[in-house]
């Protein structure tokens, strides 16, 4: 495993690099979530690289950059044992550097959902994914469900610019009360780790709504809102239920859709989804 921290070093290494290699870019502090998505890429390529890197140009004004949890010596074990070839932990300079002026924006995908609560958010998202495309040029991309908007901001983008890689999607790692495994959830106190398991019932009913028959997308919102609300420490951010690729609201459970949501609990942020067919 070769840990390195600029471009030049990334794109030397990425040139001995023979056969398929598959990529996972984080954000670091390292999960079960994460490690899957290693795992996957392990099995699937010859060769495997992993980005660590915390990128500010996706946090907005007030949001927890400064906060967002970090162990980079951790995070290098974890990916030691799952036998990663090349680590790249870029710094801000050696991503953003000075005159930065040019931005990737995915248009109508990125309005909605956490675009709408967190604007320019996936401007810095598709941009920095990009450039690290352009950096490492794998035949595959690994990413989790639990970020179903980010997935398909992304592949709307690699499918726009024809940047010729296939995007692989991993199923969501829940904890035993179905909290989807996530790098915020160590913020959270005892209570409201408890109260946490609220967004993952009202995820699940709105499945079991479907599964029963009902394709009313209004009853099934009240549903899940009225249920989310007996929880004192949560707070609605957004409730949705979406077309599943173009994330347009529905009225009508009609096609493949996704159910998604953003839920305070207490001072952390927390997103998370369900496919409903």
């Amino acid at each position: 495993m070769q840990v390195v921290k600029t471009i030049p070093e990334l794109r030397a290494l990425r040139q001995k690099l023979s056969g398929t290699v598959g990529f996972v870019p984080t954000m670091g502090y390292l999960h079960e979530g994460h490690l899957a998505l290693v795992k996957r890429a392990r099995t699937e390529n010859s060769a495997v690289i992993v980005s660590i890197y915390v990128n500010p140009a996706q946090f907005g004004a007030g949001e927890d950059f400064g906060a967002y949890p970090r162990d980079l010596n951790r995070d290098l074990e974890l990916l030691e044992g799952e036998g990663v070839d090349v680590i790249f932990v870029p710094s801000d300079g050696e991503m953003y550097p000075p005159g930065f002026s040019s931005w990737v924006h995915v248009e109508k995908v990125t309005e909605r959902l956490e675009g709408a609560s967190r604007p320019g958010h996936f401007r810095g998202v598709a941009t920095v994914v990009a450039k690290l495309f352009n950096m490492v040029a794998p035949a595959k991309a690994y990413f989790g469900q639990k970020d179903a908007q980010q997935v398909v901001v992304i592949k709307r983008m690699v499918a726009d610019l024809n940047m010729g890689i296939e995007m692989v999607l991993v199923p969501t790692l829940r904890e035993s009360d179905g909290l989807a495994i996530g790098s915020r959830n160590i913020c959270l106190g005892p209570e409201e780790r408890r109260a946490a398991a609220i967004l993952f019932k009202a995820l699940t009913l709105a499945r079991r709504l479907g599964q029963e028959g009902e394709k009313d997308v209004d009853r099934i919102r009240r549903r899940m809102i009225s249920l989310i609300e007996q929880e004192p420490l949560a707070r609605i951010d957004y409730v949705s239920l979406a077309d599943a690729e173009t994330l347009a609201e529905l009225d009508l459970i009609d096609r493949p859709a996704l159910a998604s949501l953003a839920v305070w609990i207490g001072k952390t942020r927390l997103i998370d989804n369900m496919p409903l067919e």
